[in-house]
């Protein structure tokens, strides 16, 4: 089986060296993870009938996860920034135009904000559309069986890729949980340390030196007595 025109990776110098550079820097589990983002990404691409340049996608797709993986992990960021970051300076050293670069960078950075890249650039649209596909599933009747088969024929998941996608969101975020606070990895770190307790908002606007307020008993800003 074969899968769509529209989505097949794009055979060029830049793309080649995307492949090989992801393929050495990630699992393979994350590899091809990524890989089927970005053919998902490019089939609803094809399937909302947008335009979109297939190159920046795969850098954003194969690149979005890149954040999880020790090597290219800051102490401090977001798993998504750090990817964003790793592709930017890829994607510079290869001569990429800077409009497009941030293109790429944003939609890596916004992979993880549901509701907000679909109404964005396609290449950031897509990106989502593909990680919400691969891992969550929303768009699963969107798609045909011979479409599904194809990419998962091309990049196979493992047996139990549920469970693995989970651990290795763990293994790539433990060490910097407050970096989760207002994004769904925080939902990882509480399946993974049932002790966890997630950052609040409304603890946080509750907790600032702003004078006035008062605050709501148990709302865990840690101010109470």
């Amino acid at each position: 089986m074969s899968i769509r025109s529209e989505a097949v990776i794009p055979d060029s110098t830049l793309a080649r060296a995307i492949t090989e550079f992801v393929r050495d820097s990630e699992t393979e589990l994350l590899f091809n993870h990524s890989s089927r983002v970005y053919q998902f990404g490019a089939l609803a691409g094809a399937h909302r009938g947008l335009t979109f340049d297939r190159e920046l996608l795969y850098a954003g797709a194969m690149f979005h996860d890149l954040g999880l993986m020790p090597e290219h992990s800051s102490a401090e960021e977001r798993f998504e920034v750090d990817g964003a970051n790793a592709a930017r300076d890829f994607l510079k050293a290869h001569g990429v135009p800077e409009a497009e670069v941030y293109t790429v960078w944003t939609a890596i950075a916004l992979h993880t904000t549901p509701g907000i890249p679909v109404h964005m650039h396609p290449v950031v649209a897509l990106v989502t559309a593909g990680v919400e596909m691969d891992v969550l599933g929303l768009t699963y009747s969107q798609y045909s069986d011979a479409e599904r088969e194809a990419v998962v024929s091309a990049f196979p998941r493992t047996a139990d890729f549920k469970e693995d996608i989970i651990q290795a969101f763990y293994d790539g975020i433990r060490h910097k949980p407050d970096t989760t606070f207002g994004n769904v990895k925080a939902d990882v770190i509480a399946d993974k340390e049932p002790g966890f307790r997630k950052g609040n908002f409304c603890s946080v606007i509750r907790a600032s030196r702003w004078p006035g307020g008062a605050h709501a008993a148990g709302c865990g800003c840690g101010q109470h007595g």
